[in-house]
């Protein structure tokens, strides 16, 4: 597969239950960024992706829940990344390769499903200000699937009064690459039809 550079940020991760008492601390945090979760219908924005090379590359995000995410990258980038409710698929338009997985094996699980309670699956990560709050998803029994932390902001008017700044994926070989969202809109108008993708492979004739 030609996927290498991309596939990391939707590396496969599973959402575990932290041992008890790890967030009590910072219940109220969580309570926020579930309230900010539950309040999102749909969000648009535009992203920069940066490797661990720290090279970058930028384009445009829809997301519509449940399950619905677009990640459209800038010109002379052959890359599409779509989430129709169900699935994943990375679509590579230069070499004619798509590849498809669940939504519930990746990361963005936790971002796709509003009802996903991640005061059960999450884990606050330490942050030097209180206008920061970040979440942390891994699971520990298998180190594989590597780890995601979603990075929210206070924001005054968003919904739940934070905003998603963006999200660091880190592999089990410690390649790490982040994801960072600007100009974010939520709840606006979103067809699905903003999910549909056009396959690249050849048709296949029947003999």
């Amino acid at each position: 597969m030609t996927f290498g550079k991309y596939a990391l940020i939707f590396a496969p991760v599973a959402l575990v239950m932290p041992m008890p008492g790890s967030a009590q601390s910072g219940s109220a945090k969580m309570d926020r960024v579930v309230a900010h979760m539950q309040s999102v219908g749909t969000m648009t924005s535009t992203f920069t992706q940066t490797d661990r090379r720290g090279s970058t590359l930028s384009g445009k995000l829809l997301l519509k829940r449940p399950g619905h995410i677009r990640f459209e990258y800038q010109k002379g980038v052959p890359l599409l990344i779509v989430g129709d409710g169900k699935a994943l698929t990375m679509v590579d338009y230069e070499v004619r390769q798509v590849q498809r997985w669940p939504i519930r094996n990746s990361p963005l699980a936790a971002l796709l499903d509003p009802g996903q309670d991640l005061r059960r699956y999450g884990k606050l990560v330490a942050t030097s200000t209180d206008d920061v709050i970040s979440v942390e998803v891994r699971d520990p029994k298998r180190p594989e699937f590597g780890v995601i932390t979603m990075v929210f902001v206070r924001q005054a008017g968003a919904p739940g009064g934070l905003t998603l700044n963006g999200w660091v994926a880190l592999d089990s070989k410690n390649n790490r690459t982040s994801i960072r969202l600007d100009n974010v809109k939520y709840n606006g108008n979103v067809p699905n039809s903003a999910f549909t993708w056009k396959d690249p492979r050849p048709v296949r004739r029947k003999s």
